[in-house]
């Protein structure tokens, strides 16, 4: 146990990458920023094969952390619960959450690692917690993905000019997208693959004219209505109806922007007969009738060029 203790290290792995970002520019910008005091990197790295890796903070630490393992093996304890972490699974570790993980002995982890800090960091945290199991949520190879972290690590590389800082951050923000709404940022190769609720939601599009019925959307699906509607309001926020509704003011958007179409057609259009209910849904959502709406959006395409 001794000679393991003696082995244990927290870096210093052939082939690692890692940029610490000095507290100068952490203070003097980053936390003032009206871009980048939101959310931003303290500290990025990767560690290849990383034997021996090992890490303990009783008390944790002020950043929000993120582990990403690629392949390999490794362990993390948290809350007093040892998790196991496999290749295409991370673990996301809340900032002053006691802690210690570390690389398997045998296949140990290859890792991409983050802190971070920021306005929004505890509740981008809380978003990636609600769609984890045992704070480490799966998530499939996405070269995409690697490609995002790359770019970051490659840009800090060359300086810390405030465009460096603004745009590192910004792709941070798409690379922590990527992992937190994977099917979105994975649906180029989901194609094939997509959910039920993917396939009503590509059918309310097709069939923006007409009036479908609940009924109709949860048969479409092979579900009961209440099945149905509860896994809809899960995957969406919103009910089928509702949702669908949202489509059609979004389609009636268009038409007011780019036809002279009167109302009532247009309103027939999107599948509601009724001129007078469309008009009140339709500024219900908008905040504003389809006249302001086609008035105002005629005044700002007369001014571009």
């Amino acid at each position: 146990m001794a000679k393991d203790k003696l082995q244990r290290k927290r870096e210093g792995f052939e082939g690692q990458r890692l940029i610490v970002l000095p507290k100068k520019i952490i203070s003097d910008f980053l936390i003032k920023d009206p871009v980048t005091r939101q959310i931003y990197i303290t500290d990025i790295g990767y560690y290849p094969k990383a034997m021996f890796h090992y890490a303990e903070r009783p008390n944790g630490i002020s950043q929000h952390i993120i582990i990403y393992c690629m392949e390999g093996y490794g362990w993390i304890e948290i809350n007093k619960k040892r998790i196991m972490l496999s290749p295409s699974q991370f673990i996301a570790i809340p900032a002053n959450t006691p802690h210690r993980y570390g690389a398997d002995e045998k296949k140990p982890w290859t890792i991409y690692w983050i802190h971070f800090k920021g306005e929004t960091a505890a509740f981008i945290v809380d978003l990636i917690m609600k769609n984890s199991d045992d704070y480490k949520p799966q998530l499939a190879y996405n070269d995409d993905r690697i490609k995002l972290f790359d770019d970051i690590y490659f840009n800090l590389e060359k300086g810390y000019s405030d465009d460096t800082l603004r745009y590192v951050n910004m792709i941070f923000y798409h690379f922590l997208s990527s992992m937190i709404y994977e099917e979105k940022f994975n649906h180029t190769e989901k194609e094939t693959q997509r959910d039920v609720v993917a396939s009503v939601i590509e059918l309310m599009q097709n069939k923006i004219q007409t009036i479908i019925t609940l009924n109709e959307l949860a048969s479409f699906a092979n579900l009961s209505v209440t099945h149905f509607s509860a896994l809809f309001r899960k995957k969406t926020g919103y009910s089928p109806i509702e949702y669908f509704n949202h489509l059609k003011i979004q389609k009636a958007c268009q038409y007011l922007s780019f036809t002279s179409m009167a109302v009532k057609e247009l309103a027939i259009n999107v599948g509601i007969e009724d001129p007078y209910y469309f008009s009140r849904m339709f500024t219900r959502l908008m905040g504003i009738s389809p006249s302001e709406y086609r008035k105002r959006n005629q005044n700002i395409n007369a001014l571009t060029p």
